[in-house]
Formats: structure tokens, sequence, C-alpha cells
């Protein structure tokens, strides 16, 4: 099954089932394209917990070391942008990079969860894309400047449940339809089970929590008026574009 959160033509925000271009709540219809409704985020995360480094030939790209852990960093509520939109990205910069990742959204509110039973707490996926701000990245610790600015965190178009996405998801990303990245989610690292168990070790997760499991390699630059389609095989394609003033 997969659910779009929308806001609908009264201004209520629903939460919909989606099939075949159609949403679906109580007895109403939407194309999902349609101007009556406004794609929206497919969750509304008090954080969303993004991993660095889980994928080797990124790391190999990036000149960085292997993590001996999972590489933990966090992106706030003002990062969220929708599926559709157009995220102003910093002035100024001379790299923000584009990455596709796997999303996990939380179901439940948990912590000190165990690998074994750590797909009990996954309400389903998603697409994201990890923005990120290279020039300031790499002058800093904590990635506040790189990794957390307005609009950082496209994520959608849809949550699908688990069984809808395969253990070899693709994960991909499209810039004006050129093919940058293309990898999977047999790649990670450290897997899903792994991911959530180390978190929960630190921080409780809440219903809607969003984890952002890593780029793999093909990272490259945007450019003002960029169209990037973010594409997780059993999710669908999250397409948004980028402006830099």
């Amino acid at each position: 099954m997969k659910y779009v959160r929308f806001r609908d033509p009264a201004g209520a925000i629903r939460r919909g089932e989606y099939e075949d271009g159609t949403v679906r709540f109580a007895n109403e219809s939407y194309a999902f394209d349609s101007d009556e409704i406004d794609i929206l985020p497919p969750s509304d995360p008090s954080k969303i917990v993004c991993i660095g480094r889980n994928y080797a030939e990124h790391i190999d790209e990036m000149g960085s070391d292997f993590p001996d852990r999972p590489l933990l960093f966090l992106k706030g509520p003002n990062t969220l942008a929708a599926h559709g939109d157009t995220v102003t990205l910093p002035a100024g910069k001379e790299r923000i990079d584009h990455e596709a990742e796997i999303g996990l959204v939380i179901g439940e509110q948990c912590r000190h969860v165990p690998e074994e039973s750590a797909m009990d707490v996954v309400e389903g996926f998603t697409c994201v894309d990890d923005l990120s701000n290279r020039d300031d990245q790499q002058l800093e610790q904590n990635w506040i400047r790189g990794k957390a600015f307005d609009g950082a965190a496209p994520i959608g178009p849809v949550l699908a449940t688990p069984d809808e996405v395969p253990a070899d998801a693709a994960v991909r990303t499209r810039v004006n339809g050129d093919l940058r990245q293309d990898g999977n989610r047999e790649q990670l690292i450290f897997t899903i089970p792994e991911l959530i168990a180390e978190i929960t070790t630190y921080m409780t997760l809440e219903p809607g929590d969003v984890i952002a499991t890593g780029t793999p390699d093909g990272v490259g630059p945007l450019e003002d008026g960029d169209q990037i389609e973010i594409e997780v095989e059993g999710v669908g394609t999250l397409e948004h574009s980028v402006r830099i003033p």
C-alpha cells in the first residue's frame, strides 16, 4: 500500500491511499498531479536523522575514511520540502550537491530497539534528497550550515509500506533527465535494522520521524533551475527543482 499526505481543496491536511496516479480519501478521489491538491511530505517529523558514508563507492568518491559505526547527524523540521517544490539554495556557494537516499518513516515511539525487531517500528519507506552545501560542510564538524539550511530535505512523494520496497531496491537521481546516481539498498554498509538499533540507543524516535539512510556514489553539484528526480524502487519518484539567488 502507498499513502499520500496532502492538503485538500478546503485546506485540510489529509492522508489518502495512492494507486495508479489517483489519491483517495473517504469518498473523494483526486488526480495526484491535479491542481486541486497540494502534495505534502509523507509525515510531519520532529527530526530527520541522517546517515553519512553508508555506501562504499560514495566514501571513495569523497575521499573519506570508512566509519566504524554509523555516522549520524540531524536535520530539523525547517529542512522539509515536498514533491513539486522549488527549493531556494543558499546564495554564494561554490557547490551544493544532490544526494538520493532511501528514507524510513517511523511508525511508533521507540527507544532501545533491538536489530531483530527493528522493522516493526518502520511504518514505511519514502524518497529523500539530502541537499548538501559542501562549502560549509567542509569547514565545520556539526554540519548545520552544510546540511540543515531551509528546504535541505525534500521528502516524498508517498509513503510505501515495507512490503512494497524490495531488498535490493534501486536508488537513483536524475538531473534534467540525466542519470547521475544509480545504487541500491543491498549496498548499504550499515543495514536498516543496524541503523535503527544504533540511533535508538541514544535517542527516542517519535511517530513520523524520518531516517535518511545514506547516498550512493554519483553526487554532484546543482545549478539554478535544475530539475531533480529522486527515485526509490517500490516508492516512486520525488521531483523538485532548485533556485539559486
